[in-house]
Order: structure tokens, then sequence, then C-alpha cells
């Protein structure tokens, strides 16, 4: 096991400050380190800020020195997705496009990590708009897979993830409106909470849209999830403040309801190695006492495509007092997306919009005879660094969320966490998804899968060089 600081947990770095034999000081200046020797060949960062990491740790430092720590996550070195606003720093949404003005104020996440003394190192890179599953940007240098640079880490919290991966601190703050933690949490191998909607306080919030952490371990997650699930007015979706018990107390497999859903009925089940690691992963679950069970497919194709042409016509709606200048830095696969079909009439559009509410009735429907549900995360094998998504296809976007998306609109808990690679050494995800506010439990499950999976490989070391 690595001692190097970059490589330790928060639960194992605050334990270390607390015990004083490790400072915030020396695990930023490790970290920082690791950035260095890492970030031209993943380019997973954007505005890292290493003069007010070295600040935050320094103060952070004095506090322990104090007996004074601020909260669980002092001296912790985080990334924050860069649509995520923090002070100072704009919010260019992944795309060329937009004008750079700095941002007023921290968003919720931020504010709650800042004011707890978490060391924030910098922003982490997206996709034009957060609306790829993938690192492709067209504002961002291309962020690569610290497993194989040949491949994409996922998207959009694309930067998070591979920065969790390599170890670039213990706690990632990504967005999700779709598969967006999920997705590059398992292409990466590591560990992506989609929490509950409004359980993390958002600003601005949009149906679907939480933000969650991005970690290597289940209870670095839940770690984070106390400091960020705290309360914030300008979330005026969010949920009322609740006293939830963050600590991974064992969970008792026996007897335990678990669904396993191998085929959504958006058309399309994942790849038979992703399949095969689920269902191996459903198995020891098995084997420990659950009752795992099969879900019939639950949603329908004409969902999906609402959701998308609802979607598009929002992007094309914000685009239109875009300046054609400025309309054209955007990606083009987006572009292609966004005026793919042509104009839509207001009763798609409203139809379109509908779906949200079909898909969560649904949802909610097919899974409440279950604790848990589990399934693949992808449907789709790993895929080329420079491509947009698994098809490369505007006119398919998201043939390949589908074991995702639904919990979005249905307001459900929903986390990746590895179950093993691919032939080619790829990570595979399990998701696991709980009932509407049980996010707590979804990390207990979680937890208890992380104890009895097979050993996971040692994470991504520097030995070899960009592909070109």
């Amino acid at each position: 096991m690595s001692t190097d600081p970059a490589d330790l947990s928060a639960t194992a770095l605050t334990a270390a400050y607390r015990a004083r034999s490790l400072s915030p000081v020396e695990a930023t200046e490790a970290i920082l380190a690791r950035i260095a020797a890492w970030d031209d060949r993943i380019c997973a960062t954007w505005a890292l800020d290493a003069d007010a990491a070295r600040s935050a740790a320094k103060a952070s430092e004095s506090r322990y020195g104090k007996g004074a720590p601020a909260g669980p996550l002092d001296g912790v070195p985080v990334t924050i997705k860069e649509n995520i606003a923090t002070r100072g720093v704009p919010l260019p949404a992944g795309t060329a496009a937009k004008e750079l003005t700095p941002a007023e104020a921290d968003a919720p996440p931020a504010a709650r990590l800042r004011e707890g003394g978490a060391v924030i190192l910098g922003k982490t890179t997206m996709p034009d708009f957060g609306m790829l599953s993938s690192g492709l940007s067209s504002f961002h240098r291309l962020t690569r897979n610290p497993w194989d640079l040949a491949l994409n880490p996922g998207g959009s919290s694309a930067g998070a993830a591979a920065s969790a991966a390599v170890g670039y601190g213990p706690i990632h703050i990504g967005t999700d409106i779709g598969g967006s933690i999920r997705l590059p949490a398992a292409a990466c191998g590591v560990v992506g909470l989609k929490p509950s909607f409004g359980r993390i306080p958002i600003d601005p919030p949009f149906p679907g849209r939480v933000a969650g952490p991005i970690t290597r371990t289940v209870a670095d997650a839940a770690l984070a999830m106390s400091v960020l699930s705290a309360a914030d007015m300008r979330d005026y979706m969010s949920l009322p403040p609740a006293a939830i018990d963050w600590d991974l107390a064992p969970l008792d497999l026996q007897g335990l309801r678990i669904g396993f859903c191998a085929d959504t009925g958006l058309g399309g089940t994942a790849a038979p190695e992703l399949m095969a690691a689920a269902e191996a992963a459903a198995k020891l679950f098995e084997a420990a006492g659950a009752i795992v069970e099969p879900v019939a497919p639950y949603l329908r194709r004409e969902m999906v495509e609402g959701l998308d042409r609802f979607w598009r016509t929002r992007f094309r709606a914000d685009l239109a007092e875009m300046a054609p200048e400025r309309r054209a830095m955007i990606l083009p696969y987006i572009l292609a997306w966004i005026d793919g079909g042509g104009e839509i009439s207001g009763n798609e559009v409203f139809r379109g919009f509908s779906q949200i509410g079909a898909m969560a009735k649904a949802t909610v429907a097919a899974t409440a005879a279950f604790d848990f549900v589990l399934s693949p995360v992808w449907t789709a094998s790993p895929f080329p660094a420079d491509w947009a998504s698994p098809l490369n296809d505007p006119a398919r976007p998201f043939d390949h969320i589908a074991y995702c998306v639904a919990y979005n609109m249905s307001e459900q808990p929903a986390l990746s966490i590895n179950c093993g690679y691919t032939s080619g050494g790829a990570p595979i995800g399990l998701q696991i998804a709980g009932r509407r506010f049980d996010d707590a439990g979804v990390l207990r499950l979680a937890a208890a899968y992380e104890a009895m999976r097979p050993a996971s490989r040692a994470w991504p070391r520097l030995d070899g060089a960009l592909p070109t």
C-alpha cells in the first residue's frame, strides 16, 4: 500500500492530521507534485491555483495545531468541476463559446467545502455544456483515461474522475443530469455518487441535476456527503435539512431484496464483459444472503427520445442570442446534436418535457419492491479518447446512458463502484441504486460490496507515454 500522501484517503489524511503525523501542508505539496507529474498526460485540471491551495493548507495546519479543525474535511485537498462556481474563477462550461466572466460567489458545494477548511486545488475539466459522456471539449485540453491514455475517461465529470484515479486529492466534486458522475467513475475505476435530487444544494438547480462526490473509497464519499448536504437557501429545489447518519454502519445483507436490471427497455444492453462483471457482483450479494431477483424492462424508447427533444430545444433557445462567431466555437458534435432534426414544435417540446415525469413514475414503480437495484453503468465498451460519445454519432446521443438517466428523473440515489476490468484492462462499474432519499443506504450497500469484491488492481502509475 502506498504511503505517499497523494494516495491517502480523506479519512486517513484527517486521522494523520489529528495525530500530528502528517500536516495539510505536506499532503497538499505531495498532491501538487502528483498533478505536475501527471497532468500533461491526462489533462484533467483547469484553473489550478497552487498558491491559494498552499495558503489554505497553511491555515488548516494552524487550526489543527490549536486542536480546532473547522470540520471533517479540514485540510483535505479537493477539486471542483468547473461548472460549479468558485468565487473569482470563470465558468466556461467546457466550451470556447462562453465569455470568461469571473464568478462573484461560491456555489453551495464550493461554499460548504471552503467553510469546512478543505483545500481547494482548482477546477476539473468537462465537455461543452456538460452534454457529452466524454472528455472532449472545445475549450479544455483533451482529457484522457489514466488507465489507458488512448481511451476516453467518460463524462461529463471527466476531469474529476480522472483526477481521482491518479490521486489529485481524495475528493472531487462532479455534477450529473443523466450519468455524468457515474459514467466517468465507472470508466476510471472510482466511486461516484449521484445523490438524491436536492440532497446537495446546487445553484442553479434544474430538474434531474445534482452535484456529488467522486472518490477512491466509499468512506470518502460518505465523508464528503456529511459536508456537502448542509442546507443552502439559494437552491429553491433542495430537500429539507435532514439529520442523516453518514457513518457506514454494517448493513445486514441477509434477506435484503435486491433487483438486477439487465435491460431497462430503452434499447440495448451492456456489452458482454460489462454485463458479466455486474452479474458476478450480484452473485456475491446472493451468496451473502441477499435475495436477488430480475427487474423487468420498465422504460419506453419514447421517454429518452422526448427528453432528447426537450434538451435540444433548451440549448437551442439558450444559444439563440449568441453571436454567430461565438456559436461557431462550440464543438461541432454539439452543434450537430442541437440542430439535428430541424425545428421542433411547441407540442413536441411539451411532450418531450412530460417524459421526465413519465420516466420518474415508471422507475419508482419498477424499483419499489426492492431495497436496492443493481445494474451495469454503461451499455458500451471503452471508446477512443477523442470521440464525443461511444457511438460518436450526434443522431444517437443518449443510447449509452440507458442504465443511468432514469434515476436522475426519479430523483433516486445511485452510485458507481468498480466491479472488475475488461480483457484490455479498462475498469468496469457496477451501479447501485436505492429508494428515494436513501443515500446513506446506497453508501452502506456499496461499502458492503467494497469489502467483499475481488481485490482491485493498483492505481495507474507513470509508466507510459502519451499516444501519438
